[in-house]
């Protein structure tokens, strides 16, 4: 197994870190454009590998040669958010970026599977899946998962449970308007209706929805990388292992939910060969119409995009 990390920042970096230590791979290549970056961080992860018990070789390089048959490619390339941008501020300068990057992995690896981290997120899978020609189950983003990851982190501190006994749904775009499902979410079997009052559910979901801004305004010189990783490693992990997880990511929709040609955050079941069932909820009129709110912002995103 070759797995490669387009983009050595934070995101990049640490998710690179994530799948040597976990040996999810023979090889994992990170990459970036500046000289030096990519080589002198997979060089000090390398160096770990003895204190870890891993032998996942570990390369650094600025060349997309070096990424040759890799399996999986993940692309966290392009601009951070700073304080004060949304993650649509930065459609049109990473359309160019992630294009130009897709382009060099599809003459290199035409047979991996696309993870699309970049934001925004769900505008970002759209331009590699038009750009790498590439079919559906190969191209998804990693967007729901971290927005769950934060949304059963907020209900956790509430009510002052372990993390493992909080199953959740976030649906839609990676953005404000994201979707998270309450009445889906359990907490050790029990529905969380029955657990908070609607005022504290209602404002768990608030601070999901505004958890990414929340990190960067924290940070004030970049956004958040630690749950973003872990969360681009359970996709990458369940597709390594074939687990078939079913997991929230940003997938091809082909009618489900009543959406066609575009990408937006569903539940998936995710096996060796990427996407391989799209699941629908039934949702009832207040889901459905947050749902078609998140999918017209995915839409005007879409609708900007020239490639």
């Amino acid at each position: 197994m070759k797995i490669t990390v387009i983009g050595a920042g934070n995101v990049g970096a640490t998710t690179a870190q994530r799948i040597a230590d976990m040996e999810l791979a023979n090889e994992c290549v990170l990459l970036d454009i500046v000289e030096g970056t990519p080589q002198g961080k997979a060089l000090d992860m390398w160096e770990s590998m003895p204190c870890i018990g891993s032998d996942c070789h570990i390369v650094g390089t600025n060349d997309y040669k070096d990424t040759k048959d890799s399996d999986i490619v993940v692309i966290t390339a392009g601009l951070p958010r700073k304080p004060g941008m949304s993650r649509d501020d930065l459609l049109t300068k990473n359309v160019a970026i992630v294009k130009s990057v897709t382009e060099q992995v599809v003459k290199y690896s035409p047979n991996a599977i696309l993870i699309i981290v970049s934001n925004p997120l769900d505008a970002m899978v759209y331009t590699a899946f038009k750009v790498s020609g590439f079919p559906t189950n190969r191209v998804f983003g990693m967007a729901g998962v971290l927005d769950t990851a934060r949304y059963r982190s907020f209900i956790a501190l509430e009510l002052g449970v372990s993390t493992k006994d909080i199953q959740a749904l976030v649906l839609g775009g990676h953005g404000d308007t994201m979707v998270p499902l309450p009445r889906y979410t359990m907490v050790g079997g029990i529905p969380l209706p029955e657990l908070l009052s609607q005022e504290r559910i209602d404002a768990i979901v608030e601070r999901t929805r505004k958890g990414g801004g929340e990190i960067v305004n924290l940070l004030k010189t970049g956004s958040a990388y630690y749950a973003t990783s872990a969360a681009v490693i359970e996709m990458v992990e369940s597709i390594v292992k074939d687990k078939k997880r079913i997991l929230p990511c940003a997938a091809y929709l082909t009618g489900e939910y009543g959406y066609n040609d575009m990408f937006m955050g569903v539940p998936v079941k995710i096996g060796k060969t990427g996407v391989e069932k799209v699941f629908e909820l039934t949702l009832n009129d207040d889901e459905k119409g947050m749902l078609e709110n998140s999918a017209n912002a995915v839409r005007n995103l879409m609708s900007e995009i020239k490639l």
